[in-house]
């Protein structure tokens, strides 16, 4: 038999019905009101809970929609549209992996839950669990196959797991479900900019912009498609656009320096350099001192100023050079650096007193990060400090590798192939151990100069003993660079090494990409910072082949090898 409910509670469902009612006319308070009072009367009325929790949930007071949500759960525990309203919440909060649970829950309650499996996927797509949010996907559109936005994610998720073509097919199927939908065209530049399809990524980032002129990312990135298309007058077109539309979009004007400083304009490059400390992802956090920044106008002398490091060891190396430029023009100089560096710095000329990153700080009148004092010192390319060497090894660290490099019986060659796994454009500038070997002549003894080995590279170095490393022995650069000492040229992609053997005053030759980092310039094969560096350029993007063949022959033409060295160093009978 049906029981009947008692009078409390058709006045409670009444008032429940009436606050909903007074919520979708848009009146939170009153229905706030009204939803309270159901409460009062019955504590466990699970829908005027959850209903005060979204209220909280549009209030931004994301801790009491949480309370209020959670009450709701633990009073109606099989009702799948809670757990995905708790899940939502936690997510706003950024509570991930609770979020995931509560999801997980809703879809366990119910198994055609589109909106839990597709929030689930965009929680496990930000906790970069790229596969288990695949199939979060792929069950909303088995689903639901009309769904746009699991379409685009999915999409987005292939491109993280570099499976690029399947991602291209992902964002085909959003954009034929939404074909005026700019940001499936967006995320498909952005691919084809991945597989190099250089021409079909600016019609689509050029579709974008037609459908929404304001996207302002398809703007930089168009940029940046530009830019490897070399066509740098229109690449900077792309970012004034995007100025235009918010003359505070500090990526754009970060990325214009890069132009500028790329085409060897320094004075505007180094001006909008400075934009880099106002965008928001910039890789090295802006130092908030209380002391003012030095920008190379303020009466300086007999004032102490703290110069301190940013970025990669390969920048402080490049810029520590000015330190001695800062002491001339009446500074007392402090010099804050990474700790792998300090043994290097330490005779570096200008500095009164070095301070390893993270110790605590003397008292400073003034500061400056380094890579701000061309800006400061307003450098053109005829100004730049290039007197080399500004850097030196260690005398006794230099007798130690003498020892252990054994006698002389061939030229020596430094080696360099790869960088920091985790820099942005490490695909594009570090090689394959195999693939160096292979281009080089034979009659040299070669020397890494690599203190990391990745795993596929460190099989090949112990398959060929006549290969010479010494990375366990590496602690620190002043290591590094009394091995760079010894050699009579050093071969480097576009790593700390390079710029730690251009300021040792070494013959070193840089590896570069198709379109290199700013500092090398453009379609020249020497560097105005270091005047014994040779860069040797790909012709063609990916084309490493073709560089290592022009190093191989340049390095059999600049020093002989073996059998013509030990004639030369015996002398005459």
């Amino acid at each position: 038999m049906k029981s009947v409910p008692d009078k409390a509670t058709v006045q409670a469902q009444a008032k429940f019905k009436q606050a909903q009612r007074i919520h979708q006319q848009g009146q939170p308070a009153r229905a706030k009101a009204l939803l309270e009072a159901v409460i009062r009367m019955l504590p466990k009325h699970a829908e005027a809970l959850m209903l005060l929790g979204l209220i909280a949930e549009q209030e931004n007071d994301l801790q009491a929609a949480a309370d209020l949500v959670e009450r709701a759960r633990s009073a109606d525990p099989d009702n799948p549209v809670v757990h995905l309203c708790l899940g939502n919440i936690q997510n706003k909060q950024k509570k991930l992996h609770d979020a995931s649970k509560s999801y997980s829950r809703a879809i366990t309650l119910k198994a055609d839950f589109v909106d839990a499996y597709y929030n689930c996927g965009v929680v496990l797509q930000e906790l970069k669990e790229f596969d288990v949010a695949m199939l979060c996907y792929d069950k909303v559109v088995s689903i639901k196959p009309d769904h746009f936005e699991a379409y685009n994610n999915r999409g987005n998720v292939l491109r993280d797991l570099k499976q690029f073509e399947e991602a291209l097919k992902s964002f085909d199927k959003a954009i034929s479900l939404k074909p005026d939908n700019a940001d499936a065209y967006y995320n498909s530049a952005l691919v084809l900019q991945d597989l190099n399809e250089l021409d079909a990524a600016m019609l689509c980032y050029d579709t974008a912009l037609s459908l929404k002129p304001d996207l302002l990312q398809a703007y930089v990135n168009r940029s940046n498609t530009l830019k490897d298309l070399k066509r740098f007058d229109d690449a900077l077109r792309s970012l004034d656009g995007a100025i235009v539309i918010n003359p505070d979009f500090a990526e754009a004007h970060w990325n214009k320096s890069i132009l500028l400083l790329l085409s060897g304009e320094f004075h505007e490059g180094w001006r909008e350099f400075e934009w880099r400390w106002r965008w928001d992802k910039f890789p090295s956090p802006k130092r908030n001192f209380d002391q003012p920044l030095w920008t190379g106008n303020e009466s300086i002398v007999g004032k102490t100023i703290l110069l301190h490091s940013e970025q990669g060891l390969g920048d402080a190396i490049q810029f520590s050079r000015y330190a001695k430029l800062v002491s001339d023009a009446g500074f007392r100089v402090i010099f804050e650096v990474h700790r792998p560096l300090k043994s290097l710095f330490e005779h570096l000329s200008g500095v009164s007193q070095w301070v390893v990153m993270g110790d605590p700080l003397p008292p400073f009148d003034l500061h400056c990060p380094l890579l701000s004092l061309p800006f400061a010192f307003k450098t053109v390319e005829r100004t730049i400090p290039a007197s080399v060497p500004y850097l030196s090894g260690n005398a006794t660290k230099v007798s130690e590798f003498e020892i252990r490099l054994g006698e002389r019986k061939a030229p020596r060659i430094g080696l360099v192939w790869s960088g920091n796994q985790q820099h942005t454009n490490d695909h594009n500038r570090s090689i394959k151990l195999s693939d160096l070997l292979q281009q080089l002549p034979e009659g040299y003894q070669y020397v890494s100069l690599q203190k990391e080995i990745r795993p596929e590279d460190r099989a090949i170095l112990e398959s060929r003993p006549d290969l010479l490393s010494f990375g366990s022995e590496l602690n620190d650069f002043s290591d590094t660079a009394a091995l760079c000492e010894l050699m009579d040229i050093i071969i480097s992609v576009d790593t700390s090494v390079a710029h730690l053997a251009g300021a040792l005053g070494k013959k070193v030759w840089i590896l570069l990409p198709h379109m290199p980092d700013w500092r090398w310039l453009l379609d020249r094969d020497d560097s105005p910072w270091y005047p014994t560096a040779t860069l040797y350029r790909q012709s063609s993007r990916g084309d490493w082949r073709g560089v290592l063949e022009r190093v191989a022959a340049d390095l059999q033409n600049e020093v002989s090898p073996a059998l013509a060295f030990e004639a030369s160093s015996a002398g005459p009978d």
